[in-house]
């Protein structure tokens, strides 16, 4: 007997649980299939833990640093790691019932804790319980990619989801990856007394980035004790007696890093394998995201997908966006697209990289003309006060429109002080606005003005 709803949403991740509060609210049935654990990669294996423990790697970092702010310790500071990773796990726990709660106790909605397959365009089993509905929601977010790479099979290594579970310090913590992912972890273990190399096959960091950001934060790392190889274009590894051997090509360097602990970070990969998309006709490009339109929707009429597994966004707040796309159109009667969206995201190295628009780099491929103006961190009183300076402010604006058309804040509150600029990027603003406001002193913030003040022509 097959089981009626109005909607299905698989996944309980950023946007599906949304999904279906607002479908309920609007007195749909729905049901939710759950296969692991609710709330997704950012409650489970991503934000939420890893900024947690980004904290107490800064804690001990200002712990270290006490003395020169005039802070005299009693005791040589240390890291208790079964403790830092228990403050992680409890909020891992304590997020993950507050949305299963939510969820089973929701007027309206049903809970099903397996694994979905389709069955048909519109038909779906969960361990052996068939559902229908004319709309479906995917939410089943990714994970992390491991490539075939000689030896990786034959030793054990780390991912991001092992890496939040670990509660002892490495003595060496080799990170395949030199992106977002690996170099948070790399800065965090370092500050809890790791030995921490990273590994790079691109010849900088980061390299989506301008290569002034990719080498600051380069800097900042290094200065750290991180060690840094980038160029290593031939990867390969092999059990040692000292944990995991790692062989690179690169330019410089020894041609082998032996480490106890190797975390692999090198992207993400859609769970979108075992779903049975074939069966339902739901297309997916050549990487298993599924594809979809500038609604949402894929292949297949009345079936949307959200967050990570549409290749449209990689971050929480793209998958929580996607849901209010989806919903605005499907029950408010809007017509909003996702590629409206202004992509905006940071880096949660200390200090944190704010990013929004495009860099210089894809600024200058369009061929507009362009004005850019640069800022260092010492020139920012808060950091000074701080005693944070390290980095910079940096923006693009489109010297015809003055719209600004990009911008990064490398340093301390980068990671707020950039929605200053990402508010006035999605109201279609010129940067001119900037000159009759009244920023709040001593902020981060207030710097933006005068950042922009000093635009330049780009040479």
């Amino acid at each position: 007997m097959t089981r009626t709803f109005d909607a299905i949403v698989v996944g309980a991740g950023q946007a599906g649980p949304s999904m279906a509060g607002r479908l309920t609210a609007a007195g749909k049935t729905v049901a939710v299939i759950e296969r692991q654990h609710f709330g997704g990669t950012c409650v489970n294996t991503g934000c939420k833990p890893t900024k947690t423990l980004v904290a107490s790697a800064y804690a001990a970092r200002m712990a270290a640093r006490a003395a020169e702010y005039g802070v005299v310790l009693g005791a040589e500071p240390g890291i208790d790691m079964k403790r830092v990773q228990a403050r992680a796990e409890k909020i891992i726990q304590d997020g993950r019932a507050g949305i299963e709660s939510w969820l089973t106790g929701m007027e309206g909605c049903t809970v099903f804790r397996g694994h979905a397959r389709f069955t048909g365009p519109h038909e779906i089993e969960v361990d052996g319980t068939a559902i229908t509905a004319p709309l479906i929601f995917l939410n089943v977010g990714g994970r992390a990619a491991v490539p075939d790479l000689p030896g990786l099979g034959e030793v054990p290594f780390l991912t991001n989801s092992a890496m939040v579970e670990l509660d002892v310090v490495p003595e060496h913590l080799v990170v395949i990856g030199g992106s977002y992912i690996g170099l948070e972890f790399a800065q965090m273990f370092r500050r809890f007394g790791a030995r921490v190399t990273v590994v790079e096959r691109s010849p900088r960091l980061i390299a989506r980035e301008d290569e002034d950001v990719s080498a600051t934060i380069r800097e900042i790392l290094e200065a750290e004790g991180v060690e840094i190889r980038t160029g290593a274009e031939c990867l390969s590894f092999a059990r040692h007696d000292a944990g995991v051997a790692v062989k690179v090509d690169c330019a410089s360097g020894r041609p082998e890093i032996v480490g106890s602990h190797v975390l692999l970070a090198i992207g993400r990969r859609p769970n979108t394998d075992d779903l049975g998309l074939d069966a339902a006709g739901i297309a997916t490009d050549a990487r298993g995201y599924i594809t979809v339109d500038d609604r949402l929707e894929t292949s297949v009429s009345g079936v949307y997908a959200l967050g990570d597994c549409n290749g449209r966004g990689a971050f929480t707040h793209t998958a929580y966006n996607d849901f209010e796309i989806a919903a605005a159109n499907l029950i408010d009667g809007e017509d909003r697209k996702v590629s409206e969206r202004i992509p905006g995201y940071a880096l949660y190295t200390d200090p944190p990289l704010g990013r929004v628009g495009m860099t210089q780099a894809q600024a200058r491929a369009t061929g507009r003309p362009l004005l850019i103006a640069k800022r260092p961190m010492t020139r920012v009183g808060r950091a000074v006060e701080k005693g944070e300076t390290q980095g910079f402010m940096k923006a693009v604006v489109d010297a015809e429109t003055k719209r600004i058309l990009g911008a990064a804040i490398l340093g301390t509150g980068g990671d707020e002080a950039i929605h200053g600029i990402l508010d006035v990027m999605n109201g279609d603003l010129p940067y001119t606005v900037f000159r009759r406001a009244v920023p709040i002193h001593p902020t981060v913030s207030e710097l933006i003005p005068t950042l922009l003040e000093d635009l330049k022509p780009a040479e």
